[in-house]
């Protein structure tokens, strides 16, 4: 660029992040400012000299704003080559100026979709056009433009013009990133247009409610990296963590981390399952997690009862565990939780009450280590969602297990009925079973669990397990099955520690033989019609 040529920079920005500093730094640095709209307002209110895109076009703002940067004074100060004689002499003819700066981000279309309520006209009204249309043209032309289009890049851009210049290589790395944000800009526009369907007899089209309409011909999934971890399952693995561009309050990727150390790739996960089986609950509950498996989990009147219970699950198991509470942690229970012998790895609830945060956090032995997890929607109701998982060559993609299933469809299928102590624990135990890991056997007594048996090829040996856990407890206790039993062995081998009664889907050929198996041991037995795999 000669050296005559003023400096320009053209911001237009919907996220006002820093852009006062920013933008008052570039001035000191000699730069002319040419704005638009809000963005232009926000500085001028801030004192700074800057030049209306109107006034730069000499065309006005028309449509409440649809149009404004779509004019060739922009887009030719934006894609101009001044080295070129022919590009050069078009900038002189029409009055162009060479942007060396083009500093925009685009309209919060995400955030606008994840309201609750939002309508189709208040989506399609935040589809920036202008904005992707400057960034791509300036990312194309990189050579002699630097595009900026995230705040967390102004201090990397300012040091590099205080220092001359910004280098080639630094408008390839800012270019990249732009394209970057364009091309996931785009993605969800795409996939929220992918889950309408037709328009309606008023001609507005509607929310699609079809699950086919989740499962598009081609899928493109855009995640934004969150942090490098230390290592995968295991230390020989590298591992990273991605967030979707809009994650759920009530995930991992909503969390915010106020204590302890980096999050680990299993803490990770635990921490996802933790999260799920708590939302099941609307009376206070806690989860105990070990290695993606609900090792113990508990509902009661108060946090710290749940909590007492939850523990006593299986207390050797739940030594390094996750925790997951869907109230916020009180005195009371922080005093349990930082009793002698515990060590808890994370803790995952709504809030935490400023004593017990300075508990967790001071007196335990490992209370510099605990990641204590703010998770402010997780006391809400459950968002169903897509689930992915990653195969050899391919992608599963399926609606996740998270849909509250149909009670009154449920049937009693005994001779026997179950009393409402009884069923008050079937619903429970249901509830939790549905996370355990298939084949899955889980055993509950009193709003707790107090036996799992996970992940075994054979329902059978998943019995044997869980009634082994329980002990004692078990006599009088209630069984979940996430699946049927295919022969009365499963029955017979529950009914020896003393349990009162079963849940499970039912479906098997043997189901007459099971049911007879049940009224021989007095048995109730109630049959879902839904089964919960999880593999």
């Amino acid at each position: 660029m000669p050296p005559s040529t003023p400096r320009r920079a053209l911001v237009s920005v919907s996220d006002k992040t820093g852009l006062v500093s920013f933008a008052k730094e570039l001035i000191d640095l000699g730069f002319e400012l040419v704005s638009t709209g809000g963005t232009r307002r926000t500085l001028s209110d801030a004192g700074l000299a800057v030049v209306d895109v109107s006034d730069y076009t000499e065309f006005p703002e028309i449509m409440a704003g649809r149009v404004k940067t779509l004019h060739p004074r922009v887009h030719g100060a934006i894609l101009g080559r001044p080295d070129l004689a022919e590009d050069a002499a078009a900038m002189s003819q029409h009055g162009i100026v060479p942007f060396e700066l083009v500093v925009c981000n685009l309209y919060p279309f995400e955030q606008t979709i994840a309201r609750e309520g939002v309508t189709v006209p208040e989506a399609i009204e935040q589809i920036d056009i202008g904005g992707p249309s400057m960034i791509r043209s300036a990312a194309k032309n990189h050579a002699y433009v630097g595009v900026v289009t995230d705040p967390n890049q102004y201090e990397d851009v300012l040091r590099a013009l205080r220092d001359g210049a910004l280098t080639a290589e630094f408008r390839r790395d800012l270019t990249g990133a732009a394209f970057e944000m364009t091309a996931q800009y785009d993605r969800a526009i795409a996939d929220y247009f992918a889950g309408l369907h037709a328009p309606s007899a008023d001609g507005a089209p509607e929310q699609e409610s079809s699950d086919d309409a989740r499962f598009p011909d081609e899928l493109k999934l855009s995640f934004q990296k969150r942090s490098t971890l230390r290592y995968g399952e295991n230390p020989h693995q590298s591992a990273a963590f991605y967030a979707e561009p809009s994650p759920g309050p009530a995930t991992v990727a909503g969390c915010e981390q106020r204590h302890g150390k980096e999050l680990s790739y299993n803490n990770l996960l635990d921490l996802d399952a933790a999260i799920a089986i708590v939302r099941e609950f609307d009376d206070p509950a806690a989860v105990v997690i070990k290695h993606n498996t609900p090792c113990g989990c508990a509902i009661a009147t108060s946090l710290c009862e749940a909590f007492d219970k939850a523990y006593a699950g299986d207390p050797v198991s739940a030594f390094g565990s996750i925790l997951s509470f869907n109230r916020d942690v009180d005195v009371a229970t922080a005093e349990r939780l930082c009793e002698p012998g515990r060590f808890i790895e994370a803790i995952v609830a709504p809030g935490f009450e400023e004593a017990a945060f300075e508990a967790l956090t001071t007196r335990p032995k490992w209370k510099n280590n605990v990641r204590l997890m703010l998770c402010p929607g997780l006391a809400g109701a459950a968002e169903s969602t897509l689930d992915y998982r990653r195969v050899a060559g391919g992608l599963l993609v399926q609606q996740r297990d998270d849909r509250p299933d149909p009670t009154d469809e449920w049937k009693v299928v005994t001779n026997r009925t179950p009393s409402d102590t009884e069923r008050a624990d079937l619903a429970f135990a249901w509830k939790v079973c549905k996370h355990v890991k298939s084949n899955a056997i889980l055993l509950a007594k009193d709003g707790a669990v107090v036996g799992v048996g996970a992940g075994q090829m054979s329902r059978l040996d998943s019995s044997f397990i869980a009634a082994h856990k329980a002990g004692d407890r078990a006599r009088g206790a209630v069984v979940a099955s996430d699946a049927f039993f295919p022969f009365r062995d499963g029955v017979d081998e529950a009914a020896q520690p003393g349990v009162t009664a079963l849940i499970q889907p039912g479906g098997s050929r043997q189901d007459e033989q099971v049911i007879a198996a049940c009224n021989e041991h007095d048995l109730a037995m109630i049959f879902t019609g839904r089964r919960h795999f999880k593999h």
